[in-house]
């Protein structure tokens, strides 16, 4: 079966130096240390213990780094010039996933969220697709209010690391 799903893309620019927002973005979330974090989830008994383990990864804003790629260093590999900068955060948070994928377990495919950093001859760019506008076919009311507050957090990340 294929579906086709019409997605919404959020984008800012802002006249901020790249490496000034990735600074910013990295300090708003969580850098829980990957084998740690592995164990710990993989070695808990209890929903309340993963869920503990969970929280020690998430920043206040409730959010954590799964795995950032710089794609400009292939780019800039390519061309030997030390331009374009671009970095690919991937960015969530797994209890979120958990409220979301409960009501449509489809949700698992686009959780976490990748927010791409750009730079670009008119500014930095900041963009991701949202998260509501991926599961909104699905008609869960439940998992769409998940997703719309998921997507508050993220684009409340973006506008202050483009501050």
């Amino acid at each position: 079966m294929i579906r086709k799903i019409e997605m919404e893309r959020f984008s800012l620019i802002t006249s901020k130096r790249f490496d000034e927002v990735i600074s910013s973005v990295n300090a708003a979330i969580g850098h829980p240390d990957t084998a740690e974090f592995g164990r710990s989830t993989h070695e808990a008994h209890s929903f309340a213990e993963l869920k503990s383990a969970v929280e020690k990864g998430l920043s206040k804003l409730g959010l954590m780094l799964f795995m950032q790629l710089d794609h400009g260093a292939i780019l800039r590999n390519d061309t030997g010039h030390e331009t374009p900068k671009m970095i690919c955060l991937v960015i969530g948070n797994p209890l979120i996933m958990k409220e979301m994928a409960k009501h449509i377990p489809d949700a698992g495919s686009y959780a976490p969220v990748t927010v791409l950093v750009d730079e670009r001859a008119d500014g930095v760019h900041l963009s991701y697709d949202r998260m509501a506008s991926f599961l909104a076919p699905y008609g869960n009311r439940d998992a769409l209010e998940v997703a719309r507050n998921l997507d508050k957090k993220i684009e409340d990340l973006l506008r202050q690391a483009a501050a």
